[in-house]
Protein backbone atom coordinates (compact mmCIF):
# COMPACT_ATOMS: atom_id res chain seq x y z
CA UNK A 1 0.00 0.00 0.00
CA UNK A 2 1.34 3.44 -0.90
CA UNK A 3 2.07 5.73 2.00
CA UNK A 4 -0.19 8.78 1.97
CA UNK A 5 1.23 11.92 3.55
CA UNK A 6 -1.38 14.16 5.08
CA UNK A 7 -0.97 17.91 5.03
CA UNK A 8 -1.53 19.67 8.32
CA UNK A 9 -4.44 22.06 7.80
CA UNK A 10 -5.05 25.31 9.65
CA UNK A 11 -7.96 25.11 12.06
CA UNK A 12 -8.85 28.81 12.05
CA UNK A 13 -12.36 29.41 10.69
CA UNK A 14 -12.33 30.06 6.96
CA UNK A 15 -15.15 30.64 4.50
CA UNK A 16 -15.21 29.55 0.87
CA UNK A 17 -17.82 29.81 -1.88
CA UNK A 18 -18.30 27.49 -4.83
CA UNK A 19 -18.27 28.52 -8.50
CA UNK A 20 -17.98 27.16 -12.03
CA UNK A 21 -15.36 28.24 -14.60
CA UNK A 22 -18.06 29.89 -16.75
CA UNK A 23 -19.02 32.10 -13.80
CA UNK A 24 -15.53 33.63 -13.84
CA UNK A 25 -14.80 33.76 -17.56
CA UNK A 26 -16.21 36.77 -19.35
CA UNK A 27 -17.36 38.49 -16.16
CA UNK A 28 -15.04 41.35 -15.11
CA UNK A 29 -17.11 41.84 -11.95
CA UNK A 30 -16.65 38.32 -10.59
CA UNK A 31 -13.64 39.10 -8.40
CA UNK A 32 -15.46 42.07 -6.88
CA UNK A 33 -18.41 39.77 -6.18
CA UNK A 34 -16.10 37.40 -4.30
CA UNK A 35 -14.88 40.27 -2.14
CA UNK A 36 -18.39 41.57 -1.58
CA UNK A 37 -19.44 38.09 -0.47
CA UNK A 38 -16.86 38.25 2.30
CA UNK A 39 -15.34 34.84 1.57
CA UNK A 40 -11.70 33.87 1.89
CA UNK A 41 -11.44 31.65 -1.18
CA UNK A 42 -13.27 30.19 -4.19
CA UNK A 43 -13.86 26.47 -4.65
CA UNK A 44 -13.83 26.17 -8.44
CA UNK A 45 -15.13 23.18 -10.42
CA UNK A 46 -12.30 21.69 -12.48
CA UNK A 47 -13.95 18.34 -13.21
CA UNK A 48 -17.73 18.26 -13.04
CA UNK A 49 -20.78 16.17 -13.90
CA UNK A 50 -23.46 17.15 -16.41
CA UNK A 51 -25.67 20.07 -15.42
CA UNK A 52 -27.81 22.88 -16.78
CA UNK A 53 -26.81 25.92 -14.80
CA UNK A 54 -28.35 29.34 -14.49
CA UNK A 55 -26.01 32.33 -14.66
CA UNK A 56 -28.17 35.19 -13.31
CA UNK A 57 -25.22 37.48 -12.53
CA UNK A 58 -23.20 36.98 -15.73
CA UNK A 59 -23.15 39.94 -18.14
CA UNK A 60 -23.54 37.94 -21.37
CA UNK A 61 -25.34 34.66 -20.68
CA UNK A 62 -28.23 33.29 -18.67
CA UNK A 63 -27.75 29.51 -18.91
CA UNK A 64 -24.97 26.99 -19.50
CA UNK A 65 -25.90 23.54 -20.80
CA UNK A 66 -23.05 21.27 -19.68
CA UNK A 67 -24.31 18.23 -21.55
CA UNK A 68 -21.97 15.67 -20.04
CA UNK A 69 -19.28 15.22 -17.43
CA UNK A 70 -16.13 17.07 -18.41
CA UNK A 71 -12.57 17.88 -17.52
CA UNK A 72 -12.23 21.66 -17.69
CA UNK A 73 -8.49 21.41 -18.38
CA UNK A 74 -6.75 20.21 -21.55
CA UNK A 75 -7.42 16.51 -22.21
CA UNK A 76 -3.90 15.41 -23.11
CA UNK A 77 -3.74 12.18 -25.15
CA UNK A 78 -0.67 10.71 -23.45
CA UNK A 79 -2.03 10.01 -19.94
CA UNK A 80 -5.18 8.38 -21.41
CA UNK A 81 -3.52 6.23 -24.06
CA UNK A 82 -4.91 2.68 -24.23
CA UNK A 83 -7.74 3.31 -21.73
CA UNK A 84 -11.48 2.81 -22.04
CA UNK A 85 -12.37 5.47 -19.50
CA UNK A 86 -11.30 8.81 -20.98
CA UNK A 87 -12.76 12.23 -20.07
CA UNK A 88 -13.82 14.81 -22.60
CA UNK A 89 -13.47 18.55 -22.62
CA UNK A 90 -16.28 21.11 -22.54
CA UNK A 91 -17.20 22.71 -25.86
CA UNK A 92 -19.80 24.88 -24.11
CA UNK A 93 -17.01 27.00 -22.57
CA UNK A 94 -14.54 28.99 -24.66
CA UNK A 95 -10.88 28.03 -24.79
CA UNK A 96 -8.87 24.83 -24.39
CA UNK A 97 -8.30 25.31 -20.65
CA UNK A 98 -11.34 27.05 -19.11
CA UNK A 99 -10.61 26.07 -15.51
CA UNK A 100 -6.96 27.03 -15.88
CA UNK A 101 -7.96 30.39 -17.32
CA UNK A 102 -10.45 31.01 -14.51
CA UNK A 103 -7.86 30.04 -11.88
CA UNK A 104 -5.41 32.46 -13.51
CA UNK A 105 -7.92 35.29 -13.32
CA UNK A 106 -8.61 34.63 -9.64
CA UNK A 107 -4.90 34.28 -8.82
CA UNK A 108 -4.20 37.64 -10.49
CA UNK A 109 -6.83 39.16 -8.19
CA UNK A 110 -5.19 37.61 -5.13
CA UNK A 111 -8.11 35.21 -4.52
CA UNK A 112 -7.09 31.73 -3.27
CA UNK A 113 -8.59 28.81 -5.17
CA UNK A 114 -9.49 25.25 -4.17
CA UNK A 115 -9.87 22.83 -7.10
CA UNK A 116 -13.27 21.09 -6.91
CA UNK A 117 -12.96 17.62 -8.45
CA UNK A 118 -15.95 15.37 -9.14
CA UNK A 119 -14.61 11.83 -9.55
CA UNK A 120 -16.90 8.77 -9.81
CA UNK A 121 -20.06 10.67 -10.82
CA UNK A 122 -19.96 10.39 -14.60
CA UNK A 123 -23.12 9.62 -16.60
CA UNK A 124 -21.36 9.60 -19.97
CA UNK A 125 -18.80 6.97 -19.08
CA UNK A 126 -21.24 4.92 -17.01
CA UNK A 127 -23.59 4.78 -19.99
CA UNK A 128 -20.80 3.76 -22.35
CA UNK A 129 -19.46 1.11 -19.94
CA UNK A 130 -22.31 -0.24 -17.80
CA UNK A 131 -20.20 -3.13 -16.50
CA UNK A 132 -18.07 -0.55 -14.67
CA UNK A 133 -21.05 1.21 -13.09
CA UNK A 134 -22.83 0.54 -9.80
CA UNK A 135 -25.39 -2.23 -10.34
CA UNK A 136 -28.21 -3.09 -7.97
CA UNK A 137 -29.48 -6.50 -6.87
CA UNK A 138 -31.97 -6.63 -9.77
CA UNK A 139 -29.18 -6.19 -12.32
CA UNK A 140 -30.07 -2.55 -13.03
CA UNK A 141 -27.09 -0.34 -13.77
CA UNK A 142 -26.80 3.20 -12.39
CA UNK A 143 -25.05 4.88 -15.32
CA UNK A 144 -24.21 8.03 -13.35
CA UNK A 145 -22.18 6.02 -10.82
CA UNK A 146 -18.82 4.48 -11.67
CA UNK A 147 -18.03 1.78 -9.10
CA UNK A 148 -14.85 2.25 -7.01
CA UNK A 149 -14.47 -1.53 -6.71
CA UNK A 150 -13.47 -1.58 -10.39
CA UNK A 151 -9.72 -1.20 -10.96
CA UNK A 152 -10.31 0.78 -14.15
CA UNK A 153 -12.47 3.25 -12.25
CA UNK A 154 -9.80 3.80 -9.61
CA UNK A 155 -7.17 4.37 -12.30
CA UNK A 156 -9.49 6.77 -14.12
CA UNK A 157 -10.22 8.82 -10.99
CA UNK A 158 -6.55 9.05 -10.03
CA UNK A 159 -5.49 10.15 -13.52
CA UNK A 160 -8.41 12.57 -13.73
CA UNK A 161 -7.38 14.18 -10.44
CA UNK A 162 -3.74 14.50 -11.51
CA UNK A 163 -4.68 15.96 -14.90
CA UNK A 164 -7.06 18.41 -13.27
CA UNK A 165 -4.26 20.11 -11.35
CA UNK A 166 -1.25 19.57 -13.62
CA UNK A 167 0.51 22.52 -15.19
CA UNK A 168 -1.01 25.22 -13.01
CA UNK A 169 1.16 28.17 -11.93
CA UNK A 170 2.85 27.59 -8.56
CA UNK A 171 0.60 28.70 -5.73
CA UNK A 172 -2.46 29.19 -7.95
CA UNK A 173 -4.35 26.39 -6.17
CA UNK A 174 -3.93 25.96 -2.42
CA UNK A 175 -6.32 23.04 -1.86
CA UNK A 176 -8.29 20.27 -3.54
CA UNK A 177 -11.91 19.32 -2.77
CA UNK A 178 -12.85 15.73 -3.68
CA UNK A 179 -16.50 14.98 -4.44
CA UNK A 180 -17.86 11.45 -5.12
CA UNK A 181 -14.62 9.83 -3.96
CA UNK A 182 -16.58 6.65 -3.22
CA UNK A 183 -19.77 4.91 -4.22
CA UNK A 184 -22.92 6.59 -5.44
CA UNK A 185 -26.20 4.78 -4.87
CA UNK A 186 -29.86 4.62 -5.83
CA UNK A 187 -30.56 8.33 -5.47
CA UNK A 188 -29.36 10.59 -8.27
CA UNK A 189 -30.30 14.26 -8.25
CA UNK A 190 -30.59 14.77 -11.97
CA UNK A 191 -32.44 14.17 -15.26
CA UNK A 192 -35.83 15.25 -13.90
CA UNK A 193 -35.67 12.90 -10.94
CA UNK A 194 -38.98 11.12 -10.34
CA UNK A 195 -37.99 8.83 -7.47
CA UNK A 196 -38.39 11.05 -4.40
CA UNK A 197 -40.59 9.44 -1.76
CA UNK A 198 -41.10 6.20 -3.70
CA UNK A 199 -39.05 3.99 -1.36
CA UNK A 200 -38.41 4.04 2.40
CA UNK A 201 -34.88 4.48 3.69
CA UNK A 202 -34.27 0.75 4.29
CA UNK A 203 -35.26 -0.08 0.71
CA UNK A 204 -33.02 2.68 -0.68
CA UNK A 205 -30.15 1.28 1.35
CA UNK A 206 -30.66 -2.18 -0.17
CA UNK A 207 -30.95 -0.70 -3.66
CA UNK A 208 -27.73 1.24 -3.10
CA UNK A 209 -25.59 -1.85 -2.46
CA UNK A 210 -23.49 -2.33 -5.60
CA UNK A 211 -23.69 -5.85 -7.03
CA UNK A 212 -21.32 -5.48 -9.99
CA UNK A 213 -18.84 -8.25 -10.74
CA UNK A 214 -16.02 -6.63 -8.78
CA UNK A 215 -18.23 -6.15 -5.71
CA UNK A 216 -19.48 -9.76 -5.89
CA UNK A 217 -15.86 -10.89 -6.03
CA UNK A 218 -15.25 -8.88 -2.87
CA UNK A 219 -18.17 -10.57 -1.10
CA UNK A 220 -16.91 -13.99 -2.15
CA UNK A 221 -13.40 -13.23 -0.87
CA UNK A 222 -14.97 -12.20 2.45
CA UNK A 223 -16.79 -15.54 2.76
CA UNK A 224 -20.28 -14.70 1.44
CA UNK A 225 -22.09 -16.51 -1.36
CA UNK A 226 -23.04 -13.80 -3.90
CA UNK A 227 -26.28 -15.56 -4.88
CA UNK A 228 -27.38 -15.69 -1.25
CA UNK A 229 -26.56 -12.01 -0.85
CA UNK A 230 -28.50 -11.08 -3.98
CA UNK A 231 -31.53 -12.95 -2.70
CA UNK A 232 -31.31 -11.19 0.67
CA UNK A 233 -30.99 -7.78 -1.01
CA UNK A 234 -33.95 -8.41 -3.30
CA UNK A 235 -36.13 -9.36 -0.36
CA UNK A 236 -35.03 -6.24 1.50
CA UNK A 237 -35.62 -4.11 -1.60
CA UNK A 238 -39.15 -5.49 -1.89
CA UNK A 239 -39.70 -5.01 1.86
CA UNK A 240 -40.63 -8.71 1.98
CA UNK A 241 -38.97 -9.63 5.21
CA UNK A 242 -36.39 -8.62 7.78
CA UNK A 243 -33.53 -6.35 7.04
CA UNK A 244 -30.18 -7.77 6.04
CA UNK A 245 -28.63 -9.98 8.73
CA UNK A 246 -26.17 -7.95 10.75
CA UNK A 247 -23.18 -10.13 9.84
CA UNK A 248 -23.89 -9.94 6.10
CA UNK A 249 -24.51 -6.19 6.30
CA UNK A 250 -21.18 -5.71 8.04
CA UNK A 251 -19.36 -7.55 5.26
CA UNK A 252 -21.11 -5.55 2.53
CA UNK A 253 -20.21 -2.29 4.22
CA UNK A 254 -16.61 -3.45 4.74
CA UNK A 255 -16.27 -4.34 1.04
CA UNK A 256 -17.73 -0.96 0.01
CA UNK A 257 -15.41 0.96 2.33
CA UNK A 258 -12.38 -1.00 1.14
CA UNK A 259 -13.18 0.01 -2.45
CA UNK A 260 -13.62 3.66 -1.45
CA UNK A 261 -10.33 3.53 0.46
CA UNK A 262 -8.54 2.06 -2.55
CA UNK A 263 -9.93 4.75 -4.86
CA UNK A 264 -9.13 7.56 -2.47
CA UNK A 265 -5.60 6.25 -1.88
CA UNK A 266 -4.88 6.36 -5.61
CA UNK A 267 -6.42 9.81 -5.98
CA UNK A 268 -4.60 11.28 -2.99
CA UNK A 269 -1.26 9.90 -4.17
CA UNK A 270 -1.86 11.42 -7.63
CA UNK A 271 -2.92 14.79 -6.25
CA UNK A 272 -0.07 15.07 -3.78
CA UNK A 273 2.50 14.06 -6.36
CA UNK A 274 1.16 16.61 -8.86
CA UNK A 275 0.33 19.38 -6.37
CA UNK A 276 2.61 18.98 -3.33
CA UNK A 277 1.56 20.93 -0.28
CA UNK A 278 -2.11 21.29 -1.21
CA UNK A 279 -4.56 20.38 1.54
CA UNK A 280 -7.30 17.91 0.64
CA UNK A 281 -10.95 18.28 1.61
CA UNK A 282 -13.09 15.15 1.31
CA UNK A 283 -16.85 15.38 0.70
CA UNK A 284 -18.08 12.89 3.29
CA UNK A 285 -21.05 11.88 5.44
CA UNK A 286 -20.96 10.57 9.03
CA UNK A 287 -23.46 7.80 8.17
CA UNK A 288 -21.14 4.94 7.11
CA UNK A 289 -23.85 3.64 4.73
CA UNK A 290 -24.24 6.97 2.92
CA UNK A 291 -23.73 6.97 -0.86
CA UNK A 292 -23.61 9.83 -3.31
CA UNK A 293 -21.45 12.95 -3.69
CA UNK A 294 -20.58 12.69 0.02
CA UNK A 295 -20.11 8.97 0.75
CA UNK A 296 -19.84 7.49 4.22
CA UNK A 297 -16.65 8.30 6.12
CA UNK A 298 -14.35 5.30 6.40
CA UNK A 299 -11.84 4.78 9.19
CA UNK A 300 -8.94 5.30 6.80
CA UNK A 301 -10.43 8.49 5.38
CA UNK A 302 -10.06 10.16 8.74
CA UNK A 303 -6.36 9.28 8.74
CA UNK A 304 -5.66 10.50 5.21
CA UNK A 305 -7.75 13.57 4.42
CA UNK A 306 -7.10 17.02 5.87
CA UNK A 307 -10.71 18.24 6.18
CA UNK A 308 -14.15 16.64 5.99
CA UNK A 309 -16.81 18.59 4.08
CA UNK A 310 -20.23 17.59 5.42
CA UNK A 311 -23.50 18.34 3.56
CA UNK A 312 -25.52 20.74 5.71
CA UNK A 313 -28.21 21.99 3.33
CA UNK A 314 -31.24 21.12 5.50
CA UNK A 315 -31.58 23.95 8.03
CA UNK A 316 -33.21 22.02 10.86
CA UNK A 317 -31.40 21.40 14.18
CA UNK A 318 -30.73 17.78 13.19
CA UNK A 319 -28.10 18.87 10.67
CA UNK A 320 -25.86 20.09 13.48
CA UNK A 321 -25.72 16.50 14.72
CA UNK A 322 -24.08 15.49 11.42
CA UNK A 323 -21.32 18.01 12.13
CA UNK A 324 -20.89 16.70 15.68
CA UNK A 325 -20.62 13.11 14.44
CA UNK A 326 -18.13 14.05 11.73
CA UNK A 327 -16.02 16.03 14.22
CA UNK A 328 -15.51 12.87 16.28
CA UNK A 329 -13.14 11.66 13.55
CA UNK A 330 -10.66 14.29 14.70
CA UNK A 331 -10.44 16.36 11.51
CA UNK A 332 -11.59 19.92 10.83
CA UNK A 333 -15.19 19.92 9.59
CA UNK A 334 -16.27 22.14 6.71
CA UNK A 335 -20.03 22.77 6.83
CA UNK A 336 -21.48 22.82 3.30
CA UNK A 337 -24.44 25.24 3.25
CA UNK A 338 -26.60 26.43 0.36
CA UNK A 339 -28.01 29.93 0.16
CA UNK A 340 -30.00 29.03 -2.96
CA UNK A 341 -33.79 29.14 -2.99
CA UNK A 342 -35.78 27.58 -1.43
CA UNK A 343 -33.46 27.97 1.58
CA UNK A 344 -35.02 30.58 3.85
CA UNK A 345 -32.74 33.62 4.38
CA UNK A 346 -34.44 34.25 7.72
CA UNK A 347 -33.27 30.95 9.21
CA UNK A 348 -29.84 30.59 7.59
CA UNK A 349 -27.90 32.79 10.07
CA UNK A 350 -29.12 30.72 13.03
CA UNK A 351 -28.35 27.56 11.04
CA UNK A 352 -24.76 28.68 10.49
CA UNK A 353 -24.36 29.55 14.18
CA UNK A 354 -25.58 26.06 15.18
CA UNK A 355 -23.11 24.43 12.82
CA UNK A 356 -20.26 26.50 14.23
CA UNK A 357 -21.29 25.60 17.78
CA UNK A 358 -21.50 21.92 16.79
CA UNK A 359 -17.83 21.91 15.79
CA UNK A 360 -17.57 23.19 12.20
CA UNK A 361 -14.34 25.15 11.80
CA UNK A 362 -14.97 26.03 8.15
CA UNK A 363 -17.92 27.06 6.04
CA UNK A 364 -18.50 26.40 2.34
CA UNK A 365 -21.26 28.42 0.67
CA UNK A 366 -23.20 27.49 -2.45
CA UNK A 367 -23.08 29.25 -4.92
CA UNK A 368 -21.38 32.36 -6.36
CA UNK A 369 -22.67 31.85 -9.89
CA UNK A 370 -26.14 30.41 -9.30
CA UNK A 371 -27.25 32.82 -6.61
CA UNK A 372 -29.83 35.47 -7.64
CA UNK A 373 -28.59 39.02 -7.22
CA UNK A 374 -30.99 39.77 -4.38
CA UNK A 375 -29.42 36.99 -2.32
CA UNK A 376 -25.80 37.95 -2.84
CA UNK A 377 -25.60 40.02 0.39
CA UNK A 378 -26.73 36.88 2.23
CA UNK A 379 -23.33 35.29 1.63
CA UNK A 380 -21.57 38.13 3.45
CA UNK A 381 -24.09 37.91 6.30
CA UNK A 382 -23.49 34.17 6.67
CA UNK A 383 -19.73 34.58 6.55
CA UNK A 384 -19.93 37.21 9.26
CA UNK A 385 -22.20 35.03 11.40
CA UNK A 386 -19.85 32.08 11.09
CA UNK A 387 -16.78 34.07 12.04
CA UNK A 388 -18.50 35.64 15.01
Amino acid sequence: MNQVTRVNSPVDPTVSAHAYPWDVLGDPAFADRVRTAGVDSVTLAVTYHSTRAATPLHPSRRFVDARHSALYRPVRPGPWSGRRLVPTGADWVDGPDPAGAAIGILAAEGIPVSAWLVLAHNSRLGTLHPALAVTNCFGESYPYALCPAQQEVREFCATLAAEAVQGLPPGAVHAVSLESAGQLGAVHAGCHEKTDGAYPEAVLRALSVCCCGACRDGWRAAGLDPQDVLALLRRAARAEGPALPQEAAAVLLRVRHAAADALRERVLAAVRETLPGASVTLHAHPDPWATGPSPGITDRAAAEADTLLVPCWPTGPGTAELVRRAARHGLPVDAYVTAQPPADPAVLPAHVRRLRAAGASRLSLYHLGLLPEGRLPLLADLAKEFRS
